[in-house]
């Protein structure tokens, strides 16, 4: 019987230290309400932003596709470079339609996979990493998507020089 009382008092101390530790933690931050959505973004911004992700992809070695969509998943720009996937401008348009929908870059839903493993496809996007919002005075203007690296962080890498050209 003492041997019960012992592990019972154990058990409630247990208890209280995982309530206490509980307690502790700082409650979740609110979500942010989505960023705004601008103007279309207009051909020479795009052209600026492809060729910055373009001259990303050379230092790789590895030929890309680049789409540029403008806030409702427009095409405004696009090229696919020599020798690259057929299949690249397909998925660089799908990661550029995926970053403007959602607001986010695809590497958001890539991380997700592990998580959910159930999330194969959303809208027809691609949730690989390798698509990011552009954004201008605080408003996404369009999106930016890349295909044709070998992994998805030479995707993202070069979409980033890309988007980085707007700031």
């Amino acid at each position: 019987m003492r041997y019960k009382i012992v592990l019972s008092a154990v058990s409630c101390a247990a208890l209280l230290i995982a309530a206490s530790a509980l307690a502790q933690q700082a409650a979740p931050a609110a979500p942010q309400p989505p960023m705004p959505y601008g103007m279309p973004i207009s051909l020479d911004p795009a052209k600026k932003a492809a060729a910055a992700a373009e001259a990303e992809t050379m230092k790789t070695g590895f030929p890309s596709a680049i789409v540029i969509v403008g806030p409702n998943g427009e095409v405004i720009f696009e090229e696919k470079m020599d020798n690259s996937n057929n299949s690249a401008m397909t998925v660089a348009e799908q990661k550029a339609r995926g970053a403007v929908f959602y607001r986010r870059p695809t590497k958001f839903f890539q991380d997700r996979l592990a998580q959910a493993p159930y999330i194969i496809q959303l809208a027809g996007i691609s949730v690989i990493g390798g698509g990011i919002p552009l954004v201008v005075s605080g408003h996404i203007v369009g999106a930016i998507g890349v295909s044709g690296a070998p992994t998805a962080d030479g995707d993202m890498q070069a979409a980033q020089a890309g988007a980085d050209t707007l700031k």
